[in-house]
């Protein structure tokens, strides 16, 4: 395919000034991060997540993304700036509406439990009776293809089959916020796509706002409808760029002028990124 056959991209934009606030639902102010080492994580990032977005945090490593993450998960706090929640601080599972849920690069399961009683694990700490916890987790199992593994050991699970469980965890929480930190860069590119395709329906289903972190730009554009590049030492947002695409998104997708001009314009930025 030619370039000229291609389909024009959407400009690079930044998001609008005029918005509803209760439509952002995570807000990075200019944030910073700096370590004891003295390292410069982040540098006055400013990101609003809006409620219903499907957002990937793309660039190199050590550009912030999973700092910025943990930082939208609370686990983490900026040296300045602020990061704010629904204009308030951190949900938790037991603030219906409003609860934010991480899935990390590894799945952590405990190798000890069976796949169901990890899935509980934090409806457990939240102190909440099993005879509650049980639907949500059974579920949760069914939204990720595990429901006729709730009684195996991780062990017993391939490594996509792990990151399912790890995912049906963070389900089971009902969340309306799932943050993930590139869950599938470990797994083989068969796997990865199945999984980014279910994750995609996933999102549409169960009205998600996601942020997700990666390396990978066709991870990045198959997934998103937004795309946030950042650049390193120090991490910086240097573009925010809108993904136009169909609802649902499949093999087809992959291969349409759309996401070829999609992947160009992001390997551009990224290169421009590495410039700077």
């Amino acid at each position: 395919m030619k370039r000229d056959d291609m389909n024009p991209l959407p400009p690079v934009h930044a998001a609008p000034h005029a918005e509803q606030e209760d439509n952002v639902v995570l807000h990075a102010n200019q944030v910073e991060k700096t370590y004891p080492n003295g390292t410069h994580a982040l540098d006055r990032v400013r990101l609003k997540i809006r409620r219903g977005e499907f957002v990937s945090l793309l660039g190199p490593s050590g550009c912030g993304k999973s700092t910025l993450l943990r930082m939208f998960a609370g686990l983490d706090e900026p040296t300045a700036g602020h990061v704010r929640w629904w204009g308030g601080g951190v949900a938790t599972v037991n603030t219906p509406g409003r609860t934010l849920a991480m899935v990390f690069q590894e799945a952590t399961l405990m190798p000890w439990a069976r796949v169901a009683d990890n899935v509980r694990l934090p409806l457990d700490l939240a102190g909440i009776p099993r005879a509650r916890s049980a639907p949500r987790v059974d579920a949760a199992l069914d939204m990720v293809g595990l429901s006729a593994f709730g009684g195996a050991y991780p062990r017993e699970l391939s490594g996509g089959m792990q990151m399912r469980a790890s995912i049906a965890r963070a389900l089971a929480t009902e969340p309306n916020v799932l943050l993930m930190d590139e869950p599938f860069g470990a797994l083989d590119e068969f796997t990865r796509n199945k999984l980014d395709s279910d994750l995609r329906a996933l999102w549409s289903q169960r009205d998600l706002t996601v942020v997700f972190v990666t390396h990978s730009i066709y991870e990045a554009v198959f997934l998103s409808t937004k795309v946030v590049v950042m650049a390193a030492r120090p991490g910086r947002i240097i573009a925010e760029v809108p993904v136009d695409g169909p609802d649902v998104r499949d093999d087809d997708f992959r291969v349409s002028a759309p996401f070829l001009n999609h992947c160009k314009q992001l390997s551009d930025l990224l290169t421009e990124a590495n410039t700077r």
